[in-house]
């Protein structure tokens, strides 16, 4: 990563990164869908979920295994 900067509160205390994006394109590209994927799974964490055999019956009966 090249050369990054912090930003500090009043105390000091380091409360934020700022990350070049020359150069880290692929490290931020990377960041970026971390971050989409754990909203996804938060926004989706209250959905009712499926055993494996019921998502294989399914799959079965729709034709796509």
């Amino acid at each position: 990563m090249g050369h990054l900067q912090y930003l500090v509160d009043e105390s000091g205390q380091k409360a934020a990164v700022v990350i070049p994006i020359k150069g880290n394109e692929a490290a931020l590209e990377e960041f970026i869908e971390d971050i989409y994927g754990h909203e996804m799974i938060d926004l989706r964490k209250d959905e009712e979920t499926l055993s494996a055999k019921e998502l294989f019956e399914g799959l079965s009966k729709d034709g796509l295994l």
